[in-house]
């Protein structure tokens, strides 16, 4: 315990310090030892980051230096004001508005006559490394709120204004100051601009509204990312060149797969190619469920009142379409809604006719299609739609039953994501949020199973890491999330397993018990692919276009090199196309190289190439999307092959289990 006018400081080693009171960070740090000192870019008080000024208090400490993980959103927001100093440096006049950390960067809107240009990038980044040279410390001011008024205002910062309006009466404003400028900030910062280093990179300007408001002015915005170390700075700007090599949405275009327009915003239009893709996901998603689930089917649209039993109504409407007859004299003048998801129909499903004990579990599996209001400005090719499919299921079981069935539905995944490239996934488990329904026993009963069950899946499967997402949950019950790490080191969080003991409660209902007594069941909510539209999405980015011949739209090409060859070829494709494939012919009078670039971008993973030796020989000459190597093979042999390699996973397991049990 602390004597009085001291405080008492608990370090991660468990010793214990007394310090004077008003004692600061840095002077903690100092006396540790000066070199820990020279490092320190904050302290962490009971895991709150705070600035070195700041007098320290009972509790925890850690001194944070710039190569602790913390200090990366610190290094990001400092470089924020440093940008946004050296805009105002270069071009005097242009306001400052707001400038948050935000995922890999940062960014700050700027109210400017004329907007940035990417030309502009560059100047800036050169103004901004001369500010951290100047290595001026960070330091904070509190004031009192009309003072910050008055001074924004005679500076012409009217946004800055704005936003200390929106600061209750009587309430103090946190200002930090590098050198001369200054501006509304929380903090914490770290010491000084010197210790940002030189490991960022401005990457764009874009428009953005004044705080998100189509109604309001147009702000020009700029963006940024900063890292710890140079290294990383590169392996993320490489990141980023590969992704933008790998847009779905560019790839869309080249493989003429989907396309978007503003009649039908946030809904896709599948081209043929591209539906030809979904439904080999559908097809393969419907064999993987086979046997185990029935696949089911409720209705698109529903009378509000049902939505209003399952409470999305009041947790969710915001994100709903509501539904009414377009003609105002109709006798029906309810409000109905679009559904936003699958879970209160196949409630509906359950509870009609008596279930026993006997009957669970009872796995129902639907394909819905569902409709969610995303804000235009959030809506991103397939990653973020308002309409889309769900590979949904729910399961009704007993208490005694859902652990098993929460395992088996993990394995199903595993399978799932191994199928399409993926091989590792990390399982979080997100916790009871602070909104929620349902008594505390019974979260802690259903999170107590869920923890269980991933620390088996765990140890039991080499492929999966295991993490937490505190008051992650939805409202009605944990879950589990699932994200896919793909070819680029991106995560993609995708499906989900979640308990649920509330909706059941909410419909009333019930099975037969073996005591004759009604019982609620668990229902458990799991999507794989979660929507099959972002799923898409991910897997032509993973694999940059370069689908799995069992995935392509168009599997071969058949490509003649003189017009001689076209009847082998027609013969040869119509061989293919018996065998299952997806096959085009290009007999057009042009060069095979032509051909060929044609077709690889348009990402075909297969060119088979024929000319007169070809024709008299039956063979034919095998290019792969990718390799300039050719391969001769003969005409049964390149049907047998490519008719192998083109059967999906599952079925191809199945042949092969069937296979050794014939042996």
């Amino acid at each position: 315990m602390a004597a009085s006018g001291s405080v008492s400081l608990v370090f991660p080693d468990g010793s214990e310090r007394a310090y004077d009171a008003g004692t600061t960070g840095r002077a903690v740090a100092e006396s540790i030892s000066k070199s820990l000192a020279k490092k320190a870019v904050a302290i962490a008080l009971d895991g709150e980051l705070r600035d070195l000024a700041d007098p320290v208090e009972d509790g925890t400490i850690e001194i944070v230096t710039r190569d602790d993980p913390r200090a990366l959103e610190l290094i990001r927001h400092d470089a924020a004001h440093v940008m946004a100093e050296a805009v105002q440096e270069l071009w005097p006049g242009t306001q400052v508005t707001i400038g948050p950390v935000i995922e890999n960067g940062f960014y700050y809107d700027f109210a400017k006559n004329e907007p940035f240009t990417p030309d502009d990038l560059p100047v800036i980044e050169k103004k901004m490394r001369e500010i951290i040279k100047r290595n001026e410390r960070f330091e904070k001011a509190v004031w009192p709120r009309d003072k910050a008024k008055k001074v924004f205002a005679e500076m012409g910062e009217r946004y800055k204004v704005e936003l200390v309006d929106a600061i209750p009466e009587g309430e103090d404003v946190k200002i930090y100051a590098q050198g001369q400028w200054f501006d509304l900030c929380r903090g914490p910062h770290m010491a000084s601009t010197g210790q940002i280093g030189n490991a960022f990179k401005l990457t764009k300007v874009a428009g953005a509204y004044w705080r998100g408001d189509s109604d309001n002015e147009m702000l020009s915005r700029i963006y940024g990312t900063a890292w710890s170390t140079q290294e990383e700075l590169d392996a993320y700007l490489h990141m980023i060149e590969e992704a933008e090599k790998r847009d779905h949405r560019r790839l869309g275009r080249e493989m003429d797969l989907f396309h978007f327009q503003e009649e039908g915003p946030g809904t896709v239009f599948w081209h043929a190619k591209g539906w030809r893709i979904y439904q080999t996901v559908i097809a393969y998603m419907r064999r993987r469920l086979a046997g185990a689930y029935d696949e089911v089917n409720a209705p698109q649209v529903l009378v509000s009142d049902l939505w209003e039993t399952s409470g999305h109504w009041g947790w969710y409407k915001e994100n709903m379409f509501g539904v009414r007859s377009a003609d105002p004299d109709v006798e029906d003048q309810r409000t109905f809604a679009l559904k936003p998801m699958n879970c209160p129909g196949h409630v509906q499903i359950f509870k009609h006719g008596l279930k026993s004990y006997r009957d669970l579990p009872i796995r129902l599996a639907e394909f819905g299609v569902v409709h969610r209001y995303e804000p235009s400005g959030a809506l991103h090719g397939l990653m973020r739609v308002r309409a889309f499919t769900q590979d949904d299921a729910h399961i009704f079981c007993t208490e005694d039953q859902l652990e098993a069935e929460i395992l088996k539905i993990n394995e199903l995944m595993m399978s799932v994501y191994a199928d399409f490239g993926f091989e590792k996934v990390e399982v979080k488990l997100a916790t009871r949020p602070e909104k929620r329904v349902g008594t505390d026993a019974a979260w802690d009963h259903a999170e107590g199973i869920l923890k269980a069950s991933l620390e088996r899946m765990v140890r039991e499967d080499s492929r999966i890491t295991a993490g937490i997402n505190e008051g992650e949950g939805t409202f009605y019950g944990p879950k589990f999330e699932y994200t896919l790490k793909d070819a680029i080191g991106r995560d993609w969080q995708v499906g989900t397993t979640q308990v649920d003991f509330n909706l059941p409660e909410r419909f009333g209902a019930f099975y037969i018990d073996s005591d004759s007594e009604k019982k609620q069941p668990v229902m458990v909510h799991r999507a794989i692919c979660g929507s099959m539209e972002r799923f898409l999405g991910i897997v032509l980015e993973n694999h940059a276009g370069h689908l799995p011949l069992w995935l392509a739209p168009v599997q071969v090409v058949v490509a003649t090199i003189t017009s001689e060859a076209d009847p082998y070829a027609e013969e040869l494709a119509a061989a293919l196309t018996r065998a299952d494939l997806h096959v085009q012919t290009d007999l057009r009078n042009e060069k095979i190289n032509y051909k060929v670039r044609e077709h690889s971008v348009q990402k075909v993973p297969v060119i088979l190439v024929c000319g007169r030796r070809e024709a008299d020989e039956r063979t034919v000459s095998m290019r792969r999307l990718g390799s300039r190597d050719q391969t001769m093979l003969g005409f049964d042999e390149v049907v047998a092959a490519l008719a192998d390699e083109a059967t999906p996973p599952d079925i191809k397991r199945a042949r092969q289990s069937d296979g050794r049990a014939a042996a």
